[in-house]
């Protein structure tokens, strides 16, 4: 195993003399020190929609806990199945409950289920068209321990899987409406996940989830900001601090990697003048800026301008959350500093 180079908060600063970060590795929160959140969406609402469904049962691979699957299991302890530290034959024990009726959740680290299980999903789950809801942790740079647990290529390699819907909720309140749909909708599901203490965003926009369709959270005349997942909370960040510097910044959420909605995105792409800047939790390589960039270029559509903010094509460091986030250009900071370079040029 390739060993990480760690970032030691004591050795950095967060730029202008800030105070040093004292974070460790492992804290996978993205919320800010004053933002609301909410306590495992996602353990929660499952439990709550298993009540009434009585096919639902959750699978994990020794990480309940850490997936926030404990919450079901406790309310649904004969519905559990522990499965131990083996994500292939996880994969496939979902498969054969979801041939006898079951509808399996199955919960374990992202980089575990795209690396270590594709291939089981891909043959016993998506060319079958199986009703298995795949449910995974530490998504993209949401974890400081390095390349072994940061899942920054998950869509890249599943987008190209058949039968396979994509959905990188942004925050708890996306959560808490995403898990009954993806339940109402027949089929495999990869749904990437905030865990522990959540932040709450999209509810101050009166958001409502919609599978498969992107929703305009805020207007703007000058850039077009089209994100997903947590890159949503970030954007709708920067386009207040934007907006103070007199930039006028439209944020555009896509919570659905696939299938995508191409008609919302052309519609939003076609107006004039507005630089275009997609942001995304994960490498450049094959997430949802390509995605967009190719629906564009298929349908003839020229924005004023085209970047992407997302993670660099390479292994990344260990090291403490802020940290990261700001050196490889997530955080907030950067994001305003990114879309102001490009609309002087």
């Amino acid at each position: 195993m390739r060993r990480s180079k760690y970032i030691r908060p004591e050795h950095l600063q967060n730029g202008g003399g800030a105070p040093r970060l004292t974070t460790s590795a492992m804290i996978a929160s993205i919320a800010g020190p004053d933002q609301p959140t909410k306590p495992a969406p996602f353990g929660h609402t499952l439990a709550a929609v298993a009540e009434r469904n009585a096919r639902i049962v959750g699978l994990s691979a020794d990480l309940a806990k850490y997936t926030d699957l404990h919450i079901f299991r406790a309310a649904h302890p004969d519905r559990f199945y522990q499965m131990g530290m083996a994500e292939q034959l996880l994969m496939m024990a979902a498969a054969g409950m979801a041939r006898e009726g079951f509808q399996p959740w199955v919960t374990t680290y992202a980089v575990f289920a795209s690396r270590r299980a594709y291939d089981f999903i891909c043959l016993a789950i998506a060319e079958e068209m199986l009703d298995v809801k795949i449910v995974c942790a530490l998504p993209g740079l949401t974890t400081g321990y390095g390349p072994s647990h940061q899942a920054t290529e998950d869509i890249a390699m599943f987008r190209g899987m058949p039968n396979l819907t994509i959905i990188d909720p942004c925050d708890a309140h996306e959560i808490e409406q995403a898990v009954p749909a993806i339940a109402a909708r027949k089929g495999p599901v990869y749904m990437r996940l905030l865990r522990g203490n959540v932040p709450l965003v999209l509810d101050e926009y009166g958001y409502e989830f919609e599978l498969g369709k992107a929703k305009l959270l805020r207007d703007g005349r000058d850039t077009l900001i089209i994100s997903s997942g947590l890159m949503t909370m970030r954007a709708l960040d920067a386009a207040k601090e934007l907006q103070r510097d007199g930039v006028d910044a439209a944020v555009l959420h896509v919570p659905t990697i696939k299938p995508l909605d191409e008609a919302t995105i052309l519609a939003e792409c076609r107006r004039a003048g507005r630089l275009v800047v997609v942001a995304e939790n994960h490498t450049v390589i094959g997430g949802l800026g390509e995605a967009v960039g190719a629906t564009l270029m298929r349908s003839d559509v020229r924005p004023a301008a085209f970047r992407q903010i997302a993670l660099p094509d390479q292994f990344l460091e260990a090291g403490a959350l802020p940290t990261l986030h700001d050196r490889y250009g997530l955080s907030t900071g950067k994001v305003v500093s990114a879309i102001k370079g490009w609309l002087d040029e």
